[in-house]
């Protein structure tokens, strides 16, 4: 990839990984690699974890326990695993290594304090100008706007979990 940009999903509809995992599928299509880093998940059967073992060109790390990080009371081993999914996606992005790199659920990670938008804003500043870096989860800062080559919107207008309908395994994980 000659010039790789930056792209943001967020917002509050259902898609934001799901969009950025489409991305991954097509990349993967054409020969490129691709390295996932999910902040705030752990210990869940995603099925995105599953599917990746299928392609040699493609791996998923998670920087998340099982459960919820309440905002304003995250515990320390939340704070730890965030820092240290920061400091691993500063490494693999660095590198240049990676044609396609995604930092899922990072603006989420943001917005519960877990990291600083600084952090990420430096991090997008000295990316290689190869690698491709999509941002996902609500909540995305101005900052990181400001950065990003593409900013899609996800708008929910429409979920069954209103009418107490449960996450479905292979449709929301």
């Amino acid at each position: 990839m000659s010039k790789g940009f930056v792209h943001v999903y967020t917002g509050n509809g259902k898609g934001k990984t799901t969009a950025s995992l489409g991305f991954a599928l097509r990349a993967l299509g054409h020969g490129f690699s691709v390295y996932m880093i999910q902040f705030l998940k752990g210990k869940m059967n995603y099925g995105e974890l599953k599917a990746s073992k299928r392609f040699p060109d493609f791996k998923i790390v998670q920087y998340g326990r099982a459960g919820f990080v309440v905002k304003g009371k995250p515990t320390s081993i939340d704070v730890e695993l965030a820092e240290k999914g920061l400091q691993h996606a500063k490494e693999i992005v660095r590198s240049g290594r990676y044609n396609i790199v995604i930092l899922d659920e990072v603006n989420v990670a943001i917005h519960l304090g877990l990291i600083q938008s600084k952090d990420i804003v430096e991090l997008i500043k000295s990316k290689p100008s190869n690698v491709e870096l999509i941002l996902t989860g609500r909540y995305a800062s101005e900052e990181v706007f400001e950065l990003a080559d593409y900013v899609t919107e996800m708008v929910e207008v429409k979920h069954p979990y209103k009418k107490d309908v449960r996450a479905r395994l292979g449709v929301e994980y």
